[in-house]
């Protein structure tokens, strides 16, 4: 018996009275059956797996990966910033994107050692150095980043301490350090903010993986907002002006990159960004840059309108980066998002003509 895709549109075979199927008539018998009105052997499928299994294992990560992502880009930011600062001539900005940098990064590497379970497993990433792995490449770049401004935050606090730290001959060499630490530090900051894009697209978790080419912007956006907005919640607003730049552009980005996303995505893998929990923070997310851009843009220089905007800028910024996370773990737990994406991506390959590759086949 052959089955075809408007098997389920066939109405049901009529029953004798006594419950048994009528046999069919021949084709051109009367009652106008033609012979075509097989019923489907195998029931409609159903979108389950082995044993209730996932398909696609969920990425074993909690909510430490997903404070990390935000922390990174934070930190990321705020050194970018900071370099600004420093070349421009601005040390009360420079002073404070540096020592939110480098209280970001701590707390990002708190958050992914926490994760991790033993300290020890971020020590091993270092061991070697593998370009293909955006773990180990985020290592390096973590490490990277955070001597940089590392070394820069602690010649503000020599300075901010009036040289009462006890570092001795060692002064001289950290002032002499201060400068190129800090450009450093911005060279790695928006690696830093871009690289956890890709930490979680080179994943087969299905939402992830098809935001792939767009999900870097997204974030790098998100990193620059959020940079912005913490300094103009701890910067007076005369000099806050390269702040109120970066927080306007990073909006912008965001809200950019994230439309295209949206619209380059499989509909089907896309849908965990718009349901459950994951779906209403990002549209708070949503919300949140545009109100913080908007009194960014129009009330920036008063400090009062500064700081409201700039703390809606990181609670859009962290709902960006927990809602993108949930979303993901969503996609992987339901068989769905796996299978329906396949198919689709499978029909269209056909739709070209492609139909004799390893992929697809003729029908």
């Amino acid at each position: 018996m052959s089955t075809s895709e408007f098997d389920g549109l066939r109405p049901p075979e009529a029953t004798g009275p006594r419950g048994g199927k009528r046999r069919k008539r021949r084709r051109g018998a009367g009652g106008g059956g033609d012979g075509s009105r097989e019923m489907p052997m195998v029931p409609d499928a159903e979108f389950s797996s082995y044993y209730g299994r996932p398909v696609v294992k969920p990425a074993p990560w909690s909510h430490e990966i997903a404070a990390y992502l935000f922390l990174g880009g934070l930190a990321g930011g705020s050194g970018l910033l900071a370099a600004g600062a420093q070349l421009t001539g601005r040390p009360t900005l420079r002073r404070n994107a540096r020592l939110s940098a480098l209280a970001a990064v701590g707390l990002s590497g708190a958050a992914l050692v926490m994760d991790l379970g033993r300290p020890e497993r971020f020590l091993n990433m270092m061991r070697t150095v593998k370009p293909t792995s955006p773990m180990n490449m985020g290592t390096w770049i973590l490490s990277a980043f955070g001597t940089g401004t590392g070394i820069a935050t602690v010649a503000e606090i020599d300075r901010l301490s009036a040289a009462r730290l006890p570092l001795g001959p060692l002064r001289a060499a950290l002032r002499a350090a201060e400068a190129p630490a800090g450009l450093a530090a911005a060279l790695f900051g928006p690696l830093l903010a871009a690289y956890t894009a890709m930490l979680l697209s080179d994943t087969a978790t299905p939402t992830w993986n098809a935001a792939r080419h767009e999900l870097p912007f997204v974030f790098v956006g998100s990193a620059a907002l959020a940079a912005g907005g913490l300094a103009m919640i701890t910067t007076p607003a005369a000099e806050t002006v390269p702040a109120r730049r970066l927080a306007l552009l990073g909006a912008a980005a965001e809200l950019v990159a994230t439309k295209v996303m949206h619209h380059r995505m499989d509909p089907v893998a896309a849908e965990p960004l718009h349901r459950g929990r994951s779906g209403r923070m990002l549209r708070w997310s949503h919300a949140l840059t545009i109100a913080g851009g908007a009194g960014t843009a129009l009330g920036g220089h008063h400090r009062g309108v500064a700081a409201a905007s700039g703390l809606a800028l990181m609670a859009s910024s962290a709902l960006t980066r927990f809602g993108v996370f949930d979303a993901g773990i969503a996609s992987a737990r339901d068989p769905r998002y796996t299978v329906e994406p396949q198919k689709n991506r499978l029909a269209a390959r056909r739709q070209a003509g492609i139909t004799h590759d390893s992929i697809t086949t003729a029908r």
